[in-house]
């Protein structure tokens, strides 16, 4: 019965995450396509439509498309694979770092998807910042997988105290 409680979580998680990170990709492909920046809430939130081939902040995106498909398709994918079977066998993680680690596949994954759809490329469009200290542009896939991240030193934190 444990199985079937930890597989219905890890399948919530993903679909409403990946749901959401591709819903909100295809908006802002739709959208913002050649419309520059969108500048809200006193310019602490922006909109602006970007395709990464590489990974956080670009890095690796002047590789060649074979090495950035083995690391960023076949290796990334590998990676949410081990992830979510961890998330779904481990019977010693608790339930938060369960959410956490299901969190950070179902990041790994939105972003995977793109990549396979899209040549190789990540659709971004959201950066937050004040004044001239700005994230760089993002998406909901990578603030998911940011989350469980921070769900899991949180936890890690808790637990050591």
């Amino acid at each position: 019965m444990r199985a079937i409680a930890r597989c219905s979580l890890i399948t919530l998680v993903l679909v409403g995450c990946v749901g959401c990170d591709q819903l909100s990709k295809t908006a802002a492909r739709q959208y913002l396509a050649g419309t520059g920046v969108h500048s809200y809430l006193g310019d602490t939130l922006r909109l602006q439509l970007a395709h990464n081939a590489g990974a956080f902040l670009n890095l690796g995106d002047s590789l060649p498309p074979s090495v950035r498909y083995e690391a960023f398709i076949v290796g990334v994918g590998a990676l949410v694979v081990a992830l979510l079977a961890w998330a779904a066998l481990s019977g010693r993680l608790s339930w938060p770092q369960r959410i956490a680690v299901a969190l950070m596949g179902a990041g790994g994954l939105g972003n995977v998807i793109d990549r396979i759809r899209f040549d190789g490329a990540v659709t971004d469009f959201l950066n937050l910042g004040v004044g001239s200290l700005r994230t760089g542009i993002f998406n909901l896939a990578d603030a998911t997988l940011m989350l469980g991240i921070l769900l899991l030193l949180l936890d890690r934190g808790r637990r050591r105290a």
